[in-house]
């Protein structure tokens, strides 16, 4: 058969624009918003998980750039540009900062470069976070962060998407190499931990349709991403361990441990 009478492939959902539609967001299409509504009708509740990962990914920055004093952040994984990103909260908190996007979507790039080009201090780079040179070589991001100086690693709700263990906390560990002294990592990890069967089958199964499909894991396999490194006390009073990911500097963490934050465990440590 020719390749001009060959069947055209069927449109699949992505990720970036099922997360978008998942916030409330315009940038996803018929196909991603009918594999969110699959979700939804096992899992009410998933847009407010991802929302407890905004917000999460809005109070770790603003924690980062106005108390310690982070100037510089790598937000891998980062997908649509939307309501109150990295680069918003950081330039809220200091006005030298910078940010580096990085996606494998070329959607999500041209849309980010779209809306980022009257603002300097952010970019925004094409390349695959299982591909570390790529990223920390890119002259894009050779031009925007000195590895000299703290830097804010930034993988909120990405690595669920590295099913092979030893590649994912081999991946994070190169990043967390590149970077020096007084650099902080900020994770969230998708789980399934006490939850139903049912519904974790029903997320897998769409989520084995798009491009990148998903693997929770425990809370024991979160904090391993953080080996080496100081937990960051996610609230007063809280033990120095992963926790939910809306309880993570929440003002009241019992009110904000909801059904969508168990969703994903989340944690910041710093390099010493």
């Amino acid at each position: 058969m020719s390749e001009a009478n060959r069947p055209a492939e069927p449109e699949r959902p992505f990720v970036a624009g099922m997360y978008d539609y998942y916030l409330g967001g315009t940038a996803n299409s018929a196909v991603d918003r009918a594999a969110v509504e699959r979700i939804r009708a096992v899992l009410p509740e998933i847009g407010e998980s991802a929302w407890a990962n905004r917000g999460f990914l809005q109070r770790v920055v603003k924690k980062m750039a106005g108390e310690w004093g982070i100037r510089q952040f790598i937000d891998i994984g980062a997908g649509l540009p939307t309501q109150r990103h990295t680069h918003e909260v950081v330039a809220e908190n200091t006005p030298d900062g910078r940010v580096v996007y990085v996606d494998s979507d070329p959607r999500v790039v041209s849309r980010g470069e779209q809306l980022l080009v009257d603002t300097p201090n952010a970019t925004v780079v094409l390349a695959d976070l299982r591909e570390p040179a790529s990223i920390l070589e890119h002259p894009e991001v050779q031009k925007m962060i000195d590895f000299n100086r703290p830097v804010g690693l930034l993988f909120v709700a990405v690595v669920q998407f590295l099913l092979d263990d030893d590649e994912a906390y081999g991946l994070i560990d190169q990043y967390v190499a590149a970077v020096p002294a007084g650099s902080y990592l900020a994770l969230t990890g998708v789980t399934s931990d006490n939850q139903s069967q049912r519904i974790i089958d029903t997320i897998r199964s769409v989520y084995a349709t798009t491009p990148t499909p998903a693997k929770p894991r425990t809370k024991a396999q979160v904090a391993r991403f953080f080996a080496g490194l100081e937990i960051m006390e996610a609230y007063p009073g809280a033990p120095n361990d992963v926790v939910h990911v809306g309880q993570w500097g929440a003002e009241d963490p019992e009110a904000a441990d909801d059904d969508g934050s168990r969703w994903f465990y989340a944690a910041v440590g710093r390099k010493s």
